[in-house]
């Protein structure tokens, strides 16, 4: 199990990778902005400086596995960037299910009532910090039944 300590999540996308990071206690997750990228390399370049800032324990990426829970190409760009990654990151890089984590968080924005420039500015980075929350709620849950 991964120690105390930040933890990185990530929301990768073709061309925008939304993260979010939690506590120093790896409690809570808080939104951090998004990296813009052209290529693999530039956006794995943008992680590997927040991982040499940040000293995280862990790295979380969200895996868009399709509605039936399988790899579809979508999934395997996600793990074409972490296979990249992890050649230059010495972090360890887990994956979480994000299947329709975009979609949610765009929803409730437009319910809230957020313009729809603002929806795009900001749902890569919030869907990040669901993906990282839900993470740390079942490692705090696995925490738990292991001393009970």
């Amino acid at each position: 199990m991964i120690g105390e300590g930040r933890v990185i999540g990530l929301d990768v996308g073709e061309r925008r990778t939304g993260v979010a990071v939690s506590d120093p206690l790896g409690i809570t997750a808080q939104p951090r902005g998004t990296i813009h990228h052209e290529t693999i390399e530039e956006g794995v370049e943008g992680v590997r400086a927040l991982v040499d800032e940040l000293k995280p324990v862990c790295i979380v990426a969200g895996l868009p596995l399709n509605q039936h829970g399988k790899v579809g190409p979508q999934a395997e760009k996600v793990l074409a960037f972490i296979k990249q990654l992890r050649e230059t990151v010495s972090v360890e890089i887990v994956t979480q299910d994000e299947r329709f984590t975009s979609t949610q968080v765009e929803r409730g924005m437009a319910e809230a009532g957020v313009r729809a420039k603002k929806r795009k500015q900001m749902v890569d980075q919030l869907a990040a910090q669901q993906i990282l929350s839900v993470y740390l709620d079942r490692r705090a849950a696995e925490r738990k039944r292991a001393t009970s």
